[in-house]
């Protein structure tokens, strides 16, 4: 059953946002990731933010000269949603002021965008924005297959996953050569990543040629550990005859006999699953056509587990994409980073809410406030580190310190350079 995410009323959005936005933001860590170190010149001030206020008001092509300038539109605008967009040629506030065709958009972050809806084909236990935690599976799949194949495959160091706050994850990838990559390359990368191909009308949706490209087996062997519970167990695939109907369509019509005959007599997916294999694995062996040099239970595996991306997310340069410690207006759940080494941990529903935060801070004792009242509004950029909040900006700050660390060794390796000459 689809967990409904907890008590949280829409009605009090306005005022829990200007709580948030005041007190509870972070503010510096997020000046600090956009502005990279000020090693380029303008690059935060040139940097396109999107805001969607109460009512579906939507303003695009906001820009901000620093951390305080961001903090104070934020906090006059109190947006329902923020969205990330490139970094333009010039400042995207000035940008009718530009000469025709002169507004480009220069760079921007590597970005992936998987949601769960894109997986209605194939999951039973929910449709829709619903989402639970078996589905949610999915997800952790998805992260484990596209992190490890950017980080080995492509060498990217530095990549940043977050809950999207309702039914799907985000990853920014950082490094600062992957930020001037073309639309082209972005196109071939996010090419690479995808297996899943064709709309609601293709049944089958995975076509595996003779040779395995090993991204393919590195990808069978991350599916392969959560296959059973997930997929036999928890989705229970081929529970009932119309459900390994849509199984057999994904396998070779030699099988199908075979399978439609035996398959009634077994009490459980997981044994349906066992003969499946066995049958494919003699089909193989007898076949004459070569083509099929694979398991097809691979097949299966890939169209029901594997990532489904939305291309064009990843492969436009001036695409905009929600941002991180956005606040999901209809859960009221934080947009919040994901540890990468707990991924198989994180649970969507323990995420805190906006409500739920503001709610931590109502209870600190009053004589506390009165003493940050007192000091200087620096105090006031830590009240998250009073709520649920905390642990997930460890979690951002500790990225921040990788791609710190990275930044200042190029630079080093630069001036070392610079001096043999």
């Amino acid at each position: 059953m689809p967990r409904s995410m907890d008590a949280f009323d829409p009605a009090e959005l306005p005022e829990l946002l200007k709580l948030y936005y005041r007190r509870l933001f972070p503010y510096a860590q997020y000046y600090r990731w956009l502005n990279y170190g000020g090693v380029i010149k303008n690059y935060f001030q040139h940097r396109e933010f999107s805001f969607t206020l109460k009512d579906d008001i939507y303003i695009r092509y906001q820009s901000f000269n620093n951390q305080s300038d961001l903090e104070k539109e934020m906090q006059k605008m109190n947006p329902y949603k923020i969205d990330i967009g490139a970094v333009y040629s010039h400042r995207p506030s000035q940008h009718n002021t530009v000469k025709l065709g002169a507004f480009q958009a220069q760079e921007k972050e590597l970005v992936f965008d998987i949601d769960m809806t894109d997986y209605d084909d194939v999951r039973r236990c929910c449709s829709s924005a619903d989402i639970c935690s078996k589905c949610w599976t999915l997800m952790t799949m998805a992260i484990h297959i596209i992190d490890r194949a950017l980080e080995e495959d492509f060498g990217f160091k530095h990549r940043l996953w977050v809950y999207s706050g309702r039914r799907g994850v985000h990853c920014w990838v950082c490094d600062e050569s992957v930020r001037k990559l073309s639309s082209a390359v972005r196109s071939g990368i996010v090419e690479y990543l995808s297996l899943v191909k064709g709309g609601a009308d293709v049944k089958k949706k995975v076509h595996l040629s003779e040779k395995i490209h090993p991204f393919i087996r590195r990808s069978i062997s991350i599916i392969r550990k959560y296959f059973e519970d997930y997929a036999l167990i928890g989705q229970d695939i081929l529970e009932n005859k119309a459900s390994w109907d849509k199984v057999l369509a994904l396998v070779p019509e030699t099988m199908h006999g075979e399978l439609q005959e035996r398959f009634p007599t077994f009490h459980s997916s997981l044994q349906r699953w066992e003969h499946l294999k066995k049958i494919a694995s003699q089909n193989q062996n007898t076949s004459k056509n070569e083509s099929h040099g694979y398991w097809p239970e691979w097949e299966i595996m890939l169209q029901y587990c594997f990532p489904r991306l939305d291309i064009n997310v990843s492969k436009g340069i001036n695409h905009l994409l929600k941002s991180p410690f956005s606040v999901h207006p209809k859960t009221g759940r934080i947009s919040v980073p994901i540890d990468i080494q707990k991924v198989d941990q994180f649970d969507p529903f323990a995420v805190p809410t906006i409500s739920s935060i503001c709610h931590e801070l109502d209870i600190i004792p009053t004589n506390e406030e009165e003493n940050e009242a007192e000091s200087d509004g620096k105090h006031r950029t830590r009240d998250y580190k009073k709520t649920s909040l905390a642990p997930y900006v460890k979690v951002f700050e500790q990225f921040l310190e990788k791609l710190d660390k990275s930044r200042k060794g190029e630079l080093l390796k630069k001036s070392d350079l610079q001096k043999d000459f």
